[in-house]
């Protein structure tokens, strides 16, 4: 009998959102049994909002620079030896997961197969590998990882737990005849549609339905959501700092989410905010949204740069995304059922 479970996913934002669904299934097979999560400190918050995480375990290898936070994890090391986990599943596929994996002292760890790994050294540290077959979704290739552990129960759900907060209800209560959410961002600078193109899509939002946008922006990103506001004429304010539970409070209740492919959008998705997605160097198969009627309008068939951070053309790829293709998107799946997903 398995009684205790550690998942290792320790980020991006938008991969630990992609690895929920992983956690409930475990959750659904395995109702009694202790489940932990090792995660970047920076996304303990987004875990707290999962009840089927029983601990959220705070590890950040960019710290073993320093001497304290190496001292730290010798002794989480030592705490979790103790527990005797029966499984660990490593669900990033980098060296750095894996050898967290490893190094808790369980019988079992499991990972994908070598072609499915970022880093194919992290086999290494794996007793028990797993092909996810012909799954294309990152969501689909973490649950063929439970096929390790016999569980049947794999489906794509979202039981997310939102806090009440001020912040949240104020938004709502501004806005009482609704909003849409824009974000501009993202980590890679070839995954960021034009701030200018962001604000024409806010101002005809504005126009033809009497929607106002909301920018959502985050660290480093206050100049990209003001060039987004100067943009629309009027019709963007950007939101004030937000926590990850609170985006997931205004983004629940928000009309629509029009972004690139990056964090905040997959919590949108995950609450069950109607999508419309702009991708470039990714794939909308891999990492997009996953509700029936979410859009996502994609220039990766035409990307050099497939998975590279950096584009290697003077104009990334997504650049080529026209304004009227996203209005008509954006009408598109207004027009669409709700089909919230996560439900």
């Amino acid at each position: 009998m398995l009684n205790s479970f550690l998942i290792v996913r320790l980020g991006s934002l938008g991969d630990v959102v992609h690895a929920i669904p992983f956690a409930a299934s475990l959750r659904a097979q395995f109702p009694a049994a202790r489940i932990d999560w090792m995660v970047d400190p920076r996304y303990v918050e987004l875990l707290e909002m999962v009840p089927a995480v029983d601990r959220r375990i705070g590890v950040n290898p960019r710290g073993l620079l320093r001497s304290a936070e190496r001292k730290r994890l010798l002794r989480l090391r030592a705490e979790l030896r103790r527990i005797q986990y029966d499984v660990v599943f490593d669900l990033q596929g980098l060296v750095k997961s894996a050898v967290l994996a490893r190094t808790v002292g369980s019988r079992r760890v499991v990972g994908f197969v070598r072609e499915h790994l970022r880093e194919p050294l992290a086999r290494m540290f794996y007793t028990t590998t797993v092909d996810p077959g012909d799954a294309t979704h990152v969501i689909d290739m973490n649950l063929a990882l439970l096929s390790a552990v016999d569980a049947r129960d794999r489906h794509t759900r979202f039981p997310l737990v939102i806090p009440a907060s001020p912040t949240v209800d104020s938004v709502i209560n501004r806005f009482p005849n609704g909003y849409v959410l824009i974000n501009p961002g993202a980590a890679w600078p070839n995954k960021r549609w034009p701030a200018a193109c962001f604000g024409a899509v806010a101002a005809a939002l504005k126009d033809v339905y009497d929607k106002p946008s909301l920018v959502v922006w985050g660290p480093g990103e206050r100049s990209i959501a003001q060039e987004v506001v100067a943009a629309s004429g009027g019709a963007a304010d950007a939101l004030p700092p937000t926590t990850i539970q609170e985006l997931a409070g205004i983004a629940r209740s928000a009309h629509l989410m029009i972004s690139g492919d990056t964090g905040p959008l997959h919590v949108a998705a995950a609450v069950g905010t109607p999508i419309v997605s702009l991708f470039g160097p990714t794939r909308p198969e891999r990492n997009g949204p996953w509700a029936l009627y979410d859009i996502a309008i994609s220039r990766q068939a035409s990307c050099e740069c497939h998975y590279e951070r950096r584009c290697r053309r003077d104009l990334p790829c997504i650049t080529g995304i026209s304004v009227d293709e996203v209005l008509e998107a954006v009408a598109r799946r207004l027009e669409a059922p709700h089909a919230r997903a996560g439900a």
